[in-house]
């Protein structure tokens, strides 16, 4: 008996179809430099901590003033799962891909989603070491997906 899982099968994207934004005024200025291809972190002018997503006070000193700080876009994985069943029929050609949540260092552990690109599903794993490539989308916008880093 064969099974469908292939190890060695490498992560797909879902259609962009699917990939609809509502940005507001607190996400606007994370879209706006996304479709420049930069990362930007919100941080508290007040206090330094940084806060992902977005809000409209700081979860620490209750201060509403933010600044945008570029990062790298080098983090490690935080979380994932690699999606076999596709839940919409417009994915359906998609499947697998893998859905990450990141960890950006020196960011007091500030988290951000997104799919993994040019990754064998059997190399995925808690801590792996990724990069930014930003995928352009209709519209221009960009949205962040993630490969492993270099030497991974």
């Amino acid at each position: 008996m064969s099974t469908a899982y292939d190890a060695d099968q490498v992560a797909k994207l879902p259609d962009e179809r699917i990939i609809s934004l509502t940005p507001d005024v607190w996400t606007q200025p994370f879209w706006d430099a996304a479709a420049h291809h930069r990362l930007v972190v919100p941080r508290c002018t007040a206090c330094g901590t940084f806060r992902l997503p977005p809000s409209a006070f700081c979860w620490k000193c209750r201060a509403q003033e933010i600044e945008w700080v570029e990062h790298d876009g080098r983090g490690a994985v935080y979380s994932f799962t690699i999606v076999w069943h596709p839940l919409l029929p417009d994915v359906a050609d998609s499947v697998p891909y893998v859905p990450a949540v990141v960890e950006l260092p020196n960011t007091n552990a500030c988290r951000l989603v997104g799919a993994m690109v040019d990754t064998r599903l059997s190399d995925m794993r808690i801590g792996l070491n990724v990069e930014l490539v930003w995928r352009d989308v209709e519209g221009g916008v960009a949205v962040p997906t993630w490969r492993p880093a270099e030497g991974e």
